[in-house]
């Protein structure tokens, strides 16, 4: 039954394996932007020596109270005019029997702002079946959402306020992985699914060496927690980025209610990239 509640709390389920798992950095040159504390949300635009980690693979294995959960898979690719985004969850084993999740979260996010365009989840979670579409319209400062329920067939549309610049619950940890992230310091960014802006908080925590089925590796400890917005309160993560200029997420720990997750990258596939 913990089980079930978590992931039948609002946003949460993505939360902890969207948000978490797909953000990475192909980058050589060490030169990026520090992560600094500021009063403001805001995403700072990347450094023009930033390059996306396209047609890079990342796929992680989840435990559940170290039950084995299911896997999580993020893709990163070049789309015409964005860098494009999919993350897939997928619950296996126990865990499967008690709530089967099978999640898929599109995210497209302009290169030079790090604002995502548009975003569409599929989610078959337990008995819901939910489809949602959202597009950001910074022009007026509004986000459009469209959801559709497949298995009753209803149907909702609604507007919300958004800042200049939002980032999405799965691109936010990419954005944090273009950061300096220097020990001690801290920023504070927007993140939105659709629904009314969530602010999260980073805190750079310390140093770790962390070993993972990928390998070991020496890495550095990020906390987030949402401050402000529908999320607050509910949940809080740690990721730990490779410590070099490619700030690989190397590890992720969420903590929702009584319930703890932990991803793990077990494969890296960097295609073509060279990176």
């Amino acid at each position: 039954m913990i089980c079930r509640s978590i992931v039948t709390r609002p946003a949460l389920l993505s939360l902890a394996i969207m948000i978490a798992i797909p953000l990475c950095r192909a980058q050589r040159n060490a030169s990026t932007t520090s992560v600094s504390a500021v009063p403001a949300s805001r995403i700072v635009p990347p450094s023009p020596s930033f390059h996306f980690p396209e047609n890079a693979t990342f796929v992680y294995s989840v435990e559940w109270h170290t039950l084995n959960a299911g896997t999580a898979t993020v893709i990163m690719q070049k789309s015409s005019s964005a860098e494009h985004l999919r993350a897939v969850a997928n619950t296996s084993g126990v865990v499967n029997k008690l709530y089967a999740v099978r999640d898929t979260f599109d995210a497209d996010i302009e290169p030079g702002t790090f604002c995502t365009q548009q975003i569409s989840k599929h989610s078959e979670e337990g008995s819901r079946r939910i489809e949602r579409k959202v597009r950001f319209n910074y022009q007026i400062a509004k986000s459009h959402m469209d959801e559709n329920d497949l298995k009753t067939g209803n149907k909702r549309q609604a507007d919300f306020d958004i800042p200049p610049c939002v980032t999405d619950v799965v691109s936010g940890f990419f954005y944090a992985s273009s950061l300096n992230l220097a020990l001690g310091s801290s920023q504070m960014f927007p993140v939105s699914d659709g629904g009314k802006t969530t602010d999260v908080r980073i805190e750079v925590e310390g140093h770790n060496r962390i070993k993972v089925p990928f390998g070991e590796f020496d890495a550095v400890r990020v906390k987030a927690e949402p401050v402000s917005g529908p999320l607050k309160d509910k949940g809080m993560l740690w990721v730990w980025f490779s410590d070099d200029a490619r700030h690989i997420p190397l590890q992720i720990k969420s903590k929702l209610g009584f319930a703890t997750l932990l991803f793990q990258l077990k494969r890296l596939d960097l295609g073509n990239t060279g990176k």
